[in-house]
């Protein structure tokens, strides 16, 4: 009878065991279900903040910030933990106002303000985004020429047809996930920052104490860095998709009504905001880190050709074969990946710009022959900027003077933005707040103070 009960509960205590493994078996899978759905939520969340962060580090900007890096060193980072906040209050700013009113930052400005001033938007828009296709599908040939041989123009010629072509004929579902994987070509400058190792005291101190040193050349860096990180075409860019991506989850049908929002919506659209901006910022700040631990460091200040960007890559493969061939292969995907992201949204953003103003069906959800004049917009756009290529200017060069003319593009756009963004007939309850208020004029105030700046060095020959 003992050895019957000893038997029974030692079997009852294996089964027990058994019981609980089985209980924390499914606990885990419990657990890793729901961290799958976190995770799965959160992608979903990531949209147009994302692939607006990711095409804010465009070819004109990574070509900005090397420039930067191997001309002054660290002496430029100061510049980007002053800009983090400006940009993030911009960009908010802009999808909010996609968000609330249903339409794009052409059509709010048309619909509430004078048409001088849409004109005024508009035309400078368009032109920024013209010079900036032309220099980023020029920056595109160039690297690959790096190890393709095949004639420049026949390049451009190739990236502009393929871009115009994914636009076109892939619908905007399909485009808008592989813009956001895209963003990953950014990476490379982080780890390769890190693997030189840096001197983080000096980094730190270089990155929060204001060392400004003013000239003529100095000045126009900034400008440029300011231009590229807070660019006009981001701001029509952002509020249209934001428009789209409600569109597209039946928060707004395309009658125009007013969409269905709700403030958890708007905290998921300022999430996406939030880490699209972050992406930017980052990237921007290791890029100009990278170039000038390789090549400042290296007696390298002067970027001429995309060999000389494709330097500061290097660490990243050093000890392989041909680490010098694989560090401009690694180059040249990044700026091709990001080339592809940027072109598309810089003719988008002038399609939306001049649909809106002129009344036009647009959207990147509509079919071709539902938004004709939008799509024409993107082909023109695209195929202009193409034809920069071809009057003999300087790629590099090129880029770094498109980042320029966006600094100054931007200023009276970003006058518009906080207008609009405070204007409580426009958006009710959910106009700026006061540290919106505050960080999208002091962006007003100090990206015109840099263009003046700049043309005061420039009128005196300083």
């Amino acid at each position: 009878m003992t050895k019957k009960l000893n038997d029974f509960t030692k079997n009852t205590r294996k089964f027990e065991r058994e019981l609980t493994k089985a209980e924390r078996h499914a606990r885990n899978i419990a657990k890793r279900a729901i961290h799958r759905k976190r995770f799965s939520r959160f992608l979903r969340v990531l949209g147009p903040g994302i692939v607006t962060g990711a095409a804010d580090d465009d070819p004109s900007g990574i070509a900005t910030y090397s420039q930067a890096g191997a001309a002054y060193g660290f002496g430029f980072l100061w510049v980007f933990p002053i800009m983090y906040p400006m940009l993030l209050a911009v960009q908010e700013s802009c999808s909010r106002i996609g968000a609330v009113t249903g339409k794009g930052l052409a059509a709010v400005i048309k619909q509430n303000y004078s048409k001088k001033l849409l004109y005024m938007s508009v035309f400078l828009v368009v032109i920024a985004n013209t010079l900036n296709i032309g220099s980023d599908l020029g920056a595109m040939a160039a690297t690959t020429q790096l190890f393709v041989d095949l004639p420049y123009a026949v390049l451009a010629i190739i990236f502009a047809i393929l871009i115009v072509l994914l636009v076109v004929f892939v619908s905007y579902k399909k485009y808008a996930k592989i813009l956001k994987w895209l963003a990953v070509a950014l990476f490379a400058y982080p780890i390769t920052a890190l693997l030189v190792g840096q001197d983080w005291p000096a980094v730190i101190h270089s990155t929060f104490s204001i060392t400004p040193n003013l000239n003529v050349t100095t000045v126009y860096l900034l400008v440029g860095i300011l231009g590229t990180t807070v660019s006009p075409y981001l701001f029509f860019w952002d509020t249209s998709e934001v428009v789209e991506e409600e569109i597209t989850k039946h928060r707004l049908s395309v009658t125009g009504k007013d969409p269905k929002i709700s403030r958890r919506f708007l905290k998921s659209v300022r999430l996406d905001n939030f880490f699209g901006m972050t992406l930017a910022t980052v990237s921007a700040w290791f890029i100009v880190m990278a170039c000038a631990s390789v090549l400042f460091k290296n007696g390298i200040t002067e970027i001429n050709t995309a060999a000389d960007a494709a330097r500061a890559l290097e660490p990243l493969v050093r000890g392989f074969p041909n680490a010098g061939l694989i560090a401009k292969v690694i180059f040249s995907v990044g700026i091709i990946g990001i080339g592809f992201l940027a072109v598309p949204v810089l003719a988008g953003s002038s399609a939306y710009a001049i649909s809106e103003t002129f009344g036009w069906k647009e959207g990147l959800y509509r079919k071709f022959k539902k938004a004709t004049g939008f799509y024409v917009v993107i082909i023109v756009a695209t195929m202009v900027g193409l034809a920069i290529n071809f009057l003999g200017i300087d790629p590099i060069k090129a880029l770094i003077f498109t980042a320029v003319f966006n600094g100054i593009a931007s200023v009276p756009l970003l006058f518009m933005i906080a207008k609009v963004g405070n204007n409580a007939q426009i958006m009710g309850v959910y106009k700026n707040g006061i540290l919106s208020n505050i960080f999208v004029r002091i962006t007003f105030v100090v990206v015109t103070i840099a263009v003046l700046t700049l043309f005061f060095f420039m009128a005196t020959g300083k």
